[in-house]
């Protein structure tokens, strides 16, 4: 066989390696997204200008994510949080507006805390999806619920809601590395 013959074989078979390379590691790094935000993966597709343009920002909220300080709280803090959210659970039977204000405070600050920037909604939805994605949706939910709350807008079952949504998520940001130590019901 001649030179020009063996190179017309072996460039197409290496340019066919190369694709498959780049396709799997696509299909990789997609899937690493989709496990590590869960719903917030999709979510975050149907409100970009395309898959990649949101797999893009996705890459972005980990690296903003790597580089801040998460710890866990030592026992002595997840001891006082959790009787503070009881206290909050408390409070909701007389005064139930009151209690979710307090429950959005209260998860505000054990995402301090942990290390999770406060600086907003918005941005603290972004930190907290690289590892708390399949509970974002409940913030989510308690979050409108308490704006709605400060116009006295939210019903009394709204705000019972709330307070369920907001308890998912403190317990995960309770939780410490695997062992969770989650509020009473």
């Amino acid at each position: 066989m001649s030179t020009g013959t063996l190179l017309a074989i072996i460039i197409p078979v290496v340019v066919l390696l190369a694709l498959a390379a780049v396709a799997v590691s696509l299909v990789m790094r997609r899937r690493h997204l989709r496990e590590r935000f869960g719903p917030e993966y999709e979510r975050t597709v149907e409100g970009s200008d395309g898959r990649l343009a949101a797999e893009r920002e996705l890459r972005e909220r980990e690296k903003r994510h790597d580089s801040l300080d998460i710890k866990p709280l030592p026992s002595v803090s997840r001891n006082r949080y959790a009787q503070e959210w009881s206290s909050v659970q408390e409070e909701f039977v007389d005064r139930p507006e009151e209690a979710v204000h307090d429950a959005d405070r209260l998860v505000t600050s054990l995402m301090h805390d942990r290390g999770y920037p406060t600086e907003g909604f918005d941005q603290q939805m972004k930190d907290l999806s690289v590892e708390h994605g399949s509970t974002l949706e409940h913030y989510r939910a308690a979050h409108d619920v308490e704006t709605l709350s400060g116009r006295s807008q939210a019903t009394t079952e709204q705000l019972r809601g709330a307070m369920v949504h907001y308890r998912a998520l403190f317990n995960e940001l309770l939780s410490d590395g695997g062992q969770a130590h989650p509020a009473r019901p």
